[in-house]
């Protein structure tokens, strides 16, 4: 073990300048861990946002192949930790090896593909307009266009994602690939995990030459408001709850300096089953739902928390079969006590609402969660109850049976955003769908047919995305190559001497770019 393992990552150091330790525990039995974590101090939050800052120009002014090689380093070396990682990991988070293991494939893969962006140049959206010195009325000067990284940007740890969503996870990738700076601000569900991925970045850092200060990590309670109030950060990305993303959005905004926050909160991703796949399936719709339900005990931010339905004999039928599954399902150890405590909570305001009624599931007791089934009246979700709006983190969802089609489309449109909507329907319920899609469309960042939420690819097209609350702000995704332009701005140079304009820019297009040259997409060098 390092002698500064518990060390907060300041740069390319390690500081313990506080008196506060923190101990990370084993989710599945409450002993703590060995390691003392160091509570950031103050003056270590400071060091670390203007050592971010130090090393935000040379960063940004990296030739995009550094990045990308970069980003690769750190994939390698991610890869590359053995088992004690694996182990460490499965002790934090009681998730099985097997799910760590493909959660270490996607996070390195989601580097790789921003590495093969990042090297592709388009993200920089390079656009040029020519002088046109003869036009009439007036001469055009030379305009030209680019995208440049935002500057520091402050991360905050998921807790259901102890690696794709944390200290090398997809906010992290997409603000290194952008040229940005990162200040992660360590989940304490799984400090130790967090120290080890950090450790690699840093190995990644060194090997590839970056300049001090690309990334730090701080530990502790309470340095959050510190990190986003800062005045070098400049951008903050945040995967949680709706409380903890408000937070930090009004914080953001409060500042002398409003910054854009980047957080992904709350989305209970209705899934709608249509009348013919019922007739054809609905055993099947059940069983296959019910797997989806309680997948890694429910605790992914994609759960299929609302079923919707038109009332008939055939969605009766699959409540029946829906009750049967979930009843089998056996408890599950949830990532932490904290996420367990607000299963229960969740639980209780359902089992006390005069508008819910318990299906399935046994009582919720002891030190596990215990998957559950509610219907809620038509009259909730058309009123907009707010216990119909936000997720119950953990393995349960809840059913909604609407009188006709045109409740149904009443009921969605109650709904807030959300990250996922899905149509489970036969080819005569698609066919008739383009009204549901349509307002699907205004709901979801990412629609499905025949398919259940829970997994998110990564790859260019991915949306892991929404309209309020789902995200703060629609226009961008956590998944995906799109990503890495939330942390981008346009800039815009006009009559500049070549000499002066970023690479991207040169007219000789020494970077091999597809750009916009007089509004039409060319990689041909300007003559």
């Amino acid at each position: 073990m390092s002698q500064h393992a518990g060390y907060n990552f300041i740069g390319a150091t390690r500081s313990a300048a506080g008196s506060l330790t923190l101990h990370s525990v084993d989710a599945s039995t409450g002993e703590a861990l060995p390691i003392a974590f160091y509570q950031a101090t103050a003056e270590e939050v400071d060091a670390a946002a203007l050592a971010a800052a130090a090393a935000y120009p040379e960063f940004r002014a990296l030739a995009p192949v550094r990045r990308a090689e970069f980003l690769e380093a750190i994939a390698g070396e991610l890869d590359a930790l053995g088992e004690d990682f694996i182990h460490t990991v499965c002790r934090e988070t009681a998730l099985p090896a097997a799910r760590i293991q493909g959660e270490r494939a996607r996070t390195s893969a989601q580097l790789r593909l921003f590495a093969n962006v990042v090297r592709r140049g388009d993200f920089l959206g390079a656009r040029i307009d020519r002088a046109q010195p003869q036009r009439q009325p007036l001469p055009r000067l030379d305009i030209r266009q680019c995208r440049l990284g935002l500057g520091p940007v402050a991360v905050f740890g998921a807790s259901n994602f102890p690696l794709a969503f944390s200290t090398a996870g997809g906010d992290t990738a997409a603000a290194l690939a952008a040229g940005c700076p990162v200040v992660f601000k360590a989940h304490s569900g799984h400090m130790a995990t967090a120290q080890f991925v950090a450790e690699a970045i840093l190995r990644a850092a060194e090997r590839c030459a970056m300049p001090d200060g690309v990334f730090s990590m701080i530990f502790g309670s309470g340095v959050g408001e510190a990190l986003v109030k800062h005045p070098a950060i400049q951008a903050v990305g945040f995967t949680g709850s709706l409380k903890g993303g408000r937070a930090l959005c009004d914080l953001a905004a409060a500042r002398p300096q409003p910054i854009p926050v980047f957080a992904e909160m709350s989305s209970i991703n209705p899934l709608i089953v249509l009348p013919q796949a019922l007739a054809v399936r609905g055993e099947r719709i059940a069983r296959e739902l019910a797997a989806s339900v309680v997948l890694g005990c429910g605790q992914f931010c994609t759960n299929p928390g609302l079923i919707l339905g038109v009332r008939s004999a055939d969605f009766s039928a699959f409540i029946e079969h829906l009750r049967g599954q979930i009843a089998d399902q056996a408890p599950q150890t949830m990532l932490n006590a904290g996420t367990l405590r607000s299963y229960t909570h969740g639980l209780n305001a359902l089992n006390d609402h005069p508008g819910f009624r318990h299906l399935a599931g046994a009582e919720q007791q002891g030190n596990q969660a215990r998957p559950q089934l509610y219907q809620a009246q038509a009259q909730c979700l058309l009123d907009a109850d707010p216990l119909l709006q936000e997720e119950v983190f953990g393995p349960v969802t809840v059913v909604v049976e609407l009188a006709d089609r045109a409740q149904l489309l009443q009921a969605l449109q109650a709904l807030g955003g959300q990250l996922t909507a899905s149509l489970i329907g036969e080819a005569d319920d698609l066919a008739q769908a383009a009204d549901l899609v349509a307002l699907l469309e205004h709901k979801a960042g990412r629609l499905l047919v025949n398919g259940y939420p829970t997994g998110v690819e990564v790859c260019d097209a991915m949306v892991h995305g929404g309209p309020y609350p789902a995200t703060s702000d629609s226009r961008g995704t956590s998944v995906g190559s799109l990503a890495i332009e939330r942390f981008l701005r346009p800039v815009c140079y006009q009559n500049f001497p070549e000499a002066l304009l970023p690479a991207a820019l040169h007219n000789a297009n020494p970077l091999g770019l597809l750009r916009l040259i007089d509004g039409q997409p060319s990689r041909e060098a300007i003559l």
